[in-house]
């Protein structure tokens, strides 16, 4: 027989444990920081993991993660026909569910697994992010403070950006034999038709289709400081249409766009409903030019377009080789550069002015590796200008390269635009550093009589000789301002010379610059045109006549261009490095030139930096550009660019 109280205190001891259990099921844990944004935030494509958002529509209709990655097909069949969820959790589900499997076979694409079998699985994320976007009950805007809809549109880019590049590399000979004088283009793969336009890309050398496409997120870059671009729809890549940037194939040509131009692409699904595109097997690809476009409309919502400003830019420095070769063009070896060239940083635009960076002695384009993308990188200034860098060759005098760049100036302005209506065609900027400050001033000054009448006193010319040599040097000292040019900058130019052009190092180093022949021939038919036969012999005029000797202050060329009338239609601006701070300005120099070389009376506006003479590349001058660039635009009445 039990006893009572027995009982009732066990029961009692049962009855609390039970209690205290089932209040233990729920406790509170400290979560990090991290910890708390990868479970809000982490997903297929940042962690490798599934979401929370598919975590909890799996739960819904009662699957497991584990059973989802174990069936893939019957786990998505699962959700696209429950009722349980409403649209937005079933589509963004099955958008990271596709997205999940398209990445688990392109790792095993050398397994047996078909290229056409990933490119489906891609696409079908594509489609549901689009039908997630733009087709369930509220629209973006009215989820725009919502991760999941920033993660969905991340699903539905990289699948863009997935499919676009394995249609164009994997596609590329159907493409071209498909693609008509509009731009348009058909491919089949597997049950799905895909159709695109490209009319509003343009490439270099009128090419239609581009050899290939590179993800704009593959791209790193070592000395950019930035990496400029703009969130929003659309898989952002850069379209290699040449393998070089120097064309061996195309020197007598002034110019050369980019080959590296940045686009972006979109998928468009037709149909008006979400079933309507759940059903279909067509998909539309369009490219645009992220440069002349902000935003696209999908679905009928107008939606900002996603763009890189800096890759295209980033992977034409890096497959220039020019750091090597303009060393080498100096002493005459490598690939010879015999002439300069224009190389526009992006297909040209007639709605945008132009802005011309010159380079100095032995340099190249890249001296304005960093100047040139800050400027792409404000968003006002990439509206408005487009950036073309001059290479030349940088042992030849000043008289021969300011005749020869002024001629591919003007040969590039007039092949885009032979009329001079165009927008480019107006307000040019000229920015110049070290000795291509000296070409840019230059290029806006007027020449009279100042050089021809010092050469034929000093030279005794008369008579036939003096008629031969007026020919023979009509393009070298006698030159207008560039009427195109509408303001200059000089970023530590020598407009008076150095004499670091006469210490022991640099008359080595003149010593050793060879001129490319086709130049070294006409200097040589100038000397003896110049030197009475009877007195010397033209050969000893042609040793001086090189740009290191041409920088000197010594120098009578460029002593003579410090005294050339500067147009009063172009106002200018100096930049000025000071690497000897413990001196007085007037007695400063960057540690190649002085400041009183630098410095020029009128100057609108004159800027002295802390540093050595590659001032250009400092952030300071790089403000400073910006800046006077943000004047040019008011001053002239200039209209930002619109769509």
């Amino acid at each position: 027989m039990f006893n009572s109280d027995a009982l009732r205190a066990t029961f009692l001891t049962i009855l609390s444990a039970f209690l205290l259990s089932g209040c233990a099921g729920v406790k509170s844990v400290s979560v990090s920081t991290n910890d708390y944004m990868s479970q809000r935030r982490g997903d297929i494509l940042t962690t490798g993991e599934m979401s929370s958002a598919v975590g909890v529509a799996l739960q819904v209709v009662g699957i497991n993660e584990k059973q989802c990655r174990a069936t893939p097909q019957d786990c998505r069949t699962v959700l696209a026909d429950n009722i349980g969820l409403d649209d937005e959790q079933r589509v963004s589900a099955l958008a990271e569910l596709w997205l999940q499997e398209a990445l688990a076979m392109d790792q095993k694409i050398n397994e047996g697994v078909l290229a056409a079998d990933v490119l489906n699985a891609y696409l079908e994320s594509a489609r549901h992010a689009y039908a997630y976007l733009f087709l369930t009950q509220r629209s973006p805007s009215q989820r725009a403070l919502e991760d999941r809809q920033a993660q969905v549109r991340d699903y539905y880019n990289f699948a863009v950006q997935q499919t676009v590049t394995r249609t164009f590399n994997h596609h590329n000979q159907n493409l071209l034999e498909s693609i008509d004088e509009q731009g348009q283009f058909s491919v089949a793969s597997k049950e799905w038709h895909i159709t695109g336009q490209l009319n509003e890309v343009r490439l270099a050398n009128h090419q239609q289709i581009p050899e290939q496409l590179i993800p704009a997120s593959s791209l790193t870059f070592k000395g950019l400081r930035n990496q400029y671009r703009r969130d929003g729809i659309g898989a952002e890549l850069v379209a290699v249409t040449a393998k070089r940037v120097v064309n061996k194939n195309s020197r007598e040509e002034a110019f050369s766009e980019t080959p590296f131009p940045a686009i972006t692409a979109v998928l468009r699904f037709p149909g008006d409903t979400l079933d309507e595109v759940l059903d279909t097997n067509e998909v539309e690809l369009l490219g645009f030019d992220p440069y002349r476009r902000n935003s696209v409309s999908l679905a009928g919502t107008q939606v900002p377009l996603a763009a890189n400003f800096t890759s295209g830019y980033g992977l034409w420095l890096a497959r220039s080789g020019f750091a090597r070769q303009s060393l080498l063009t100096l002493v005459g070896r490598g690939e010879v550069l015999e002439k300069p060239r224009v190389y526009l940083m992006q297909p040209y635009d007639p709605n945008r002015r132009v802005i011309i960076m010159l380079h100095g002695l032995a340099s190249s384009p890249e001296a304005w590796i960093n100047v040139a993308n800050e400027v792409l990188g404000d968003e006002t200034l990439r509206k408005n200008y487009q950036i073309w860098q001059v290479y030349y060759p940088t042992n030849a005098p000043l008289a021969f390269n300011q005749h020869a760049i002024r001629q591919a100036i003007q040969d590039t302005l007039h092949n885009f635009d032979a009329q001079g209506k165009n927008r480019a065609s107006k307000d040019v900027v000229l920015i110049g550093h070290s000795m291509g400050g000296v070409l840019a001033r230059l290029l806006i000054s007027e020449s009279g009589d100042s050089f021809w009448s010092p050469i034929v006193e000093t030279y005794g010319l008369e008579g036939e000789r003096k008629e031969q040599a007026r020919k023979k040097l009509q393009d070298y000292v006698w030159f207008k301002p560039m009427p195109e040019a509408s303001r200059a900058v000089f970023i530590a130019a020598p407009h008076r010379g150095t004499p670091f052009a006469e210490n022991r190092f640099s008359r080595w180093a003149a010593g050793i610059i060879k001129l490319p022949v086709t130049m070294l021939g006409r200097i040589t038919e100038i000397a003896q045109l110049l030197v009475d036969p009877s007195s010397a012999s033209g050969e000893a005029l042609t040793r001086p006549l090189n740009s290191i000797s041409n920088l000197s202050d010594q120098d009578p060329f460029v002593r003579l261009a410090a005294d050339l009338p500067i147009s009063n239609q172009v106002p200018y601006h100096s930049i000025i490095g000071n690497d000897t701070p413990d001196l007085s300005l007037e007695l400063s120099s960057d540690g190649v030139v002085p400041y009183k070389s630098s410095h020029l009376a009128g100057a609108q506006s004159e800027k002295v930096i802390k540093s050595w003479h590659s001032v250009q590349e400092t952030p300071e001058a790089i403000v400073e550009v910006r800046r006077i660039l943000h004047t040019h635009l008011h001053d002239t009445n200039g209209l930002s660019y619109v769509d």
